[in-house]
């Protein structure tokens, strides 16, 4: 939690400094040399004025009258210092009206240089002002200088132009550091808040409240991690009421073969004088409800390895011979209940799963359509070959399944009508397996009520090629 919080303050106040520095060094680094260079134009154009009108005035050397003459008569503005030196070095003229603090070594450098053919600038910014000087000889016509112009200009105002900018910008910083503070902590607050809501609703999940819920405003990442999360709270939830009411039906289930056997065992134990006749019955009884016994073990053991999603080899089956030899194993008991089975089957239907898994998925749609059909009835098997699928369907003239109890048939343990159900030996879990298995074979199944009575059960496989069977 810390660390996240940390973390990101310290991403988002990098950002911002980032901005701050560029704030107050780019910006005031590029304003201070526009200044610069607007002072080093104005500079040596004024310094060229000057030394064109004296070179025009004085094409051989200068001269102090004729010097003070010229420059009486040029109209220069701006400047705070202007001096004329002659080839000698001296002064000639010299008109000093603000504060100049060029260096005394540096000014008689420049002249040198000047008096040497060249043009020297420089340009500094201290105390708040702006110091610029130019020093530009005088020549006619590109031959020897015969002095040089000094012009020099201490501009304050736009030096505190500068400086006011410099204020303003980082008056703006502070606020902008400040806000920065106001909002990364409010930010991370919140950030952290909703994460906090969601970690405790974890906790509590993990705790066993599958009914725990959050309400995560918002419609960014955190609240679709919230959505979600309930969403899975509630599939947990709905999953532990099916494991709930699976372990309590399944031990209700194995709980009343068991109490019957104790049952009937007991009586055999207890009963000195019991004759033969009466041995024999409750043996058989108890044989019976062994079967049962056996029948929904091995039926949750099916369960259990549909769920663990166990893989196994798979081939080429051909539902039509699956279909034949299940319905010729039924049919003694179809014909012990006066029923009549009916097939109409169609070649070519092949199928890629195993011949167990097509076997379980007949054999107790049939058994189921014989255990409770009504006399005089009969079972029809239809399997249909279409264009990519294949469609199997079991139809039966029982009385079928109330439409309220529809929904629920393929639910483990579900009867329409529990005394009826065990009365004929089912446990509840025939069609949770044939659904499950159709499922795992990538298959869909339906069931409906038949308007002339009973039910009709749909089986859609994919069809299967492969290069041994033909299409």
């Amino acid at each position: 939690m810390s660390s996240i919080r940390t973390k990101f303050a310290l991403m988002y106040f990098s950002i911002i400094a980032v901005v701050l520095i560029l704030m107050n060094t780019y910006f005031l680094t590029q304003s201070r040399d526009i200044i610069f260079q607007s002072k080093k134009n104005f500079i040596e154009t004024q310094a060229f004025f000057i030394a064109s009108n004296l070179s025009t005035s004085f094409p051989t050397s200068l001269s102090i009258d004729g010097v003070f003459q010229v420059m009486d008569a040029l109209d220069v503005t701006g400047l705070t210092h202007i001096t004329i030196v002659g080839i000698d070095g001296n002064a000639l003229y010299d008109n000093k009206t603000g504060n100049d603090k060029t260096d005394p070594n540096f000014f008689s450098d420049s002249v040198n240089q000047s008096l040497a053919g060249n043009d020297v600038f420089s340009s500094s910014f201290s105390d708040g002002a702006f110091s610029s000087s130019a020093f530009t000889p005088v020549s006619k016509d590109g031959g020897a200088p015969i002095g040089v112009v000094y012009v020099h200009e201490y501009d304050t105002e736009q030096g505190q132009i500068l400086l006011r900018l410099q204020s303003t910008i980082q008056n703006i910083s502070l606020v902008i550091a400040l806000l920065s503070v106001i909002m990364v902590g409010f930010v991370t607050w919140t950030i952290m808040h909703r994460i906090t809501s969601i970690l405790k609703a974890i906790e509590s999940v993990r705790e066993g409240e599958y009914n725990y819920r959050i309400q995560v405003r918002g419609n960014d990442e955190l609240a679709l991690l919230g959505d979600e999360f309930n969403s899975l709270t509630d599939r947990l939830r709905e999953t532990e009421e099916i494991r709930r009411r699976f372990v309590a039906d399944a031990s209700h289930e194995l709980k009343t073969p068991l109490a019957s056997i104790r049952l009937l065992s007991d009586s055999i134990l207890q009963n000195e004088g019991i004759d033969t006749d009466t041995v024999q019955e409750f043996v058989s009884d108890i044989g019976t409800e062994a079967e049962r016994l056996s029948r929904t073990t091995e039926k949750l053991m099916s369960l259990t390895r549909l769920d663990a999603n166990i893989v196994t080899a798979r081939e080429t089956v051909d539902v039509r011979s699956v279909i034949t030899s299940t319905m010729r194993m039924l049919n003694p008991l179809a014909e012990s209940r006066g029923l009549k089975l009916d097939a109409k089957l169609d070649g070519g239907c092949f199928v890629y799963s195993t011949e167990d898994d097509i076997y379980q998925i007949v054999f107790n749609l049939v058994e189921n359509a014989i255990k409770y059909n009504l006399p005089g009835g009969s079972v029809t098997v239809t399997l249909t070959r279409e264009e990519s699928e294949i469609l199997l369907t079991v139809d039966d003239t029982g009385i079928g399944v109330p439409e309220p109890d529809l929904p629920y048939i393929f639910d483990r343990f579900y009867r329409v009508d529990k005394a009826r159900s065990r009365a004929s030996g089912g446990s509840g879990l025939g069609l949770s397996i044939v659904r499950a298995t159709v499922q795992e074979n990538n298959g869909t199944i339906t069931a409906q009520r038949r308007e002339s009575g009973g039910m009709r059960f749909e089986v859609i496989f994919p069809l299967y090629v492969s290069p041994q069977t033909d299409a």
